[in-house]
């Protein structure tokens, strides 16, 4: 079994910037021992030429800082002007029912383009593959998810990922133990999963395929189980049976910003809890106010060896550039002859 770090022993915050440019206060917050990691928005982006320099600004905060963004495609792509529309993850899964050879292909084909195109802003990751299960009734997931199939979409992100990893990139699956199947958005509110252990166990199957195919990180969700008195974010329980089931990679809490997270009444004790849970790393995205408030509260973490070598693996890794670039250029071949095919 696996036996949980001790949870005084680690301290490590992704958080949100607010504008093209780093504001004082921005590098405030990033220079701060805390602080590991950034999470970009469509608020921080303009053009490429912006992005270029608005990543250098926060590497010269600190090399060690990871830069992560949301970018699976469909509803949810930071970056649009000057980057490949990528269709959403419902599209490969519709094409894998009638062509599953060629939404395989195309799946990699898609982890390349992405990878690569992020590369070029020194940005480490995104938060992708989504792992959940397509279900009608969830309005947060939906058609970002590839497919309801449990089998598709353990094919699809794999697949996806291997692309990924030909350029040099880790891939953070999210939202674990499942979001696909739930009603309700953790956005606005905490979703209640009233299905047993077992019944789960479908939602749970891409993410336990994926760490056996050892992905680098996984996304905690916002949602309360029945097995459980606190959200799966917060619960050791949760956590610890995803290291038991062998994850040994990364796992990040989803924004402590959502109102599925104020199960906790002040930001600190959110962070507190996801960490003392488990989690190597939590996330505050947008309320600035919230990030201040942990940043000078009493808490007094520092991170484990465990937890840094964790998040180490996901940023970018080196590649031959000129290998690199000519599988980009394929990918991109390949996805303009299917793209229409692919978005019917």
């Amino acid at each position: 079994m696996f036996v949980l770090e001790l949870i005084v022993n680690k301290m490590s915050l992704f958080l949100g910037i607010e504008g093209l440019v780093l504001s004082e206060a921005d590098k405030r917050r990033l220079q701060h021992p805390f602080c590991s990691g950034v999470i970009l928005f469509s608020r921080n982006y303009a053009d490429p030429a912006q992005l270029r320099s608005l990543t250098q600004e926060i590497k010269s905060c600190s090399r060690k800082l990871l830069i992560a963004v949301d970018h699976e495609g469909g509803t949810v792509q930071r970056f649009r002007t000057g980057f490949t529309e990528i269709p959403s993850a419902a599209c490969l899964g519709n094409l894998f029912d009638h062509s599953p050879m060629l939404a395989l292909e195309l799946a990699e084909v898609i982890g390349i383009i992405i990878a690569y195109e992020l590369r070029q802003f020194d940005i480490d990751f995104s938060f992708a593959p989504v792992l959940d299960l397509k279900d009608t009734q969830s309005s947060v997931i939906g058609n970002r998810a590839f497919h309801a199939n449990p089998a598709v979409v353990t094919l699809l992100s794999m697949a996806f990922r291997k692309g990924l990893r030909t350029v040099g990139m880790s891939a953070v699956g999210k939202h674990y133990p499942g979001h696909g199947r739930v009603v309700g958005d953790s956005h606005y509110s905490l979703p209640k999963d009233s299905r047993s252990y077992e019944e789960r166990a479908p939602d749970r199957f891409p993410f336990l395929a994926n760490i056996a195919d050892r992905i680098e990180g996984i996304m905690s969700a916002h949602i309360l189980l029945p097995d459980s008195e606190q959200p799966a974010g917060f619960s050791a329980e949760t956590l610890v049976d995803l290291r038991n089931k062998g994850f040994n990679g990364a796992i990040i809490s989803d924004d402590l910003d959502m109102a599925g997270a104020h199960f906790f009444t002040h930001p600190w004790q959110r962070v507190e809890a996801a960490l003392s849970a488990g989690a190597d790393a939590a996330m505050i995205c947008n309320t600035f106010s919230d990030m201040d408030e942990v940043l000078m509260s009493d808490l007094d973490f520092s991170m484990s060896k465990q937890s840094r070598k964790r998040l180490n693996a996901l940023a970018a890794r080196k590649v031959n550039e000129e290998q690199a670039l000519l599988y980009y250029l394929s990918a991109r071949a390949l996805f303009s002859a299917y793209r229409h095919q692919l978005m019917a």
